[in-house]
């Protein structure tokens, strides 16, 4: 029998996805030690006495600039971490995200940045109502808004100016989709497979489910899982959730990629194991074998209940 790996979990409270997957651990016979990111301390400049006798640590932070500064930390002491500060670094911010998703050839939305109001106005005009805009740091579809006019835009412009925070300072505008059937994808990506996907249906153009968006199955084609795994591989691979557009065209184009993914909604929904097939690979990871265990897992256990 292959030996445990030692796991920790950095987190800043037990929600229901981080219930899901520490009782995903406890099935598989590994303990998790939980480290609360309100409590730790970060010894840049040494060996960190409290983490380096770990396999892997997986990052489960609310908050994004903790969970960057934490993973930066761990991955320059050589600490193997789900996910890596260059995932979180690019997933946590759109405009990042953008530029790593069109570097890789990935379809994704045209975007405008712009750094004052003026210049936003401008750039919104040449690409034409209505166009989204998005702080560039964010989650939960909040603080978002859909521009259909001048009116609207000078508006919206004037008071993120106004509010004068870090994240008003940046104007990152989308390119608006009109989504078919107004629906989206929620595609969940591990290692180098797409392994369950939901569609999120609104009334509201905002699908997401903290925002009332019900959820649905979705099948996993392989024009699907082709596009979510590149999506995922531009953006630093791991353990990855992909928002996807579906074209009129019949191809689709990624919205963004998201680092510390949510998944308790879509357990029931897509029938698939998340958070076993997450502690499957957190496994590997910090066994040092995550390709081989990730492909015997898949050819053995089919489900990702790993016996390997």
């Amino acid at each position: 029998m292959t030996q445990k790996p030692k796991v920790a979990m950095i987190l800043s409270r037990i929600r229901l996805d981080e219930k899901y997957l520490l009782e995903a651990f406890e099935k598989r016979g590994v303990v998790v030690d939980r480290i609360d990111d309100r409590e730790l301390i970060l010894n840049v400049t040494d060996v960190l006495t409290r983490l380096k006798d770990y396999d892997v640590v997986v990052e489960r932070c609310i908050n994004h600039s903790r969970a960057l500064y934490i993973l930066d930390v761990l991955n320059a002491h050589g600490i193997k971490t789900v996910n890596s500060y260059e995932a979180a670094n690019i997933c946590g911010d759109k405009m990042k995200n953008s530029v790593a998703l069109y570097k890789a050839g990935v379809p994704t939305p045209q975007v405008r940045v712009a750094f004052t109001a003026e210049s936003a106005l401008k750039a919104i005009e040449e690409m034409g109502y209505p166009v989204v805009l998005k702080p560039c740091v964010g989650s939960w579809g909040r603080l978002i808004s859909k521009i259909n006019d001048r009116d609207a835009a000078e508006a919206i412009l004037e008071h993120k100016e106004v509010l004068g925070s870090y994240h008003h300072s940046t104007f990152y505008i989308q390119e608006y989709i009109d989504k078919i059937g107004g629906r989206d994808i929620r595609a969940f990506v591990i290692g180098d497979k797409t392994i369950a996907a939901i569609y999120r249906d609104s009334e509201h153009w905002i699908t997401n489910t903290a925002r009332g968006g019900k959820a649905s199955k979705c099948e996993i084609t392989p024009e699907l899982d082709d596009i979510c795994v590149r999506a995922a591989k531009a953006c630093g691979g791991g353990m990855l959730a992909i928002d996807v557009f579906e074209m009129k065209d019949g191809t689709f184009s990624i919205n963004e990629v998201n680092y510390t993914m949510e998944f308790k909604n879509s357990i029931e929904t897509s029938g698939v194991d998340i958070p076993g097939l997450m502690a499957d690979y957190v496994i590997a990871v910090g066994r040092g074998e995550e390709k081989l265990h990730w492909d015997a897992c898949y050819a053995h256990c089919g489900n990702g209940e790993c016996k390997v």
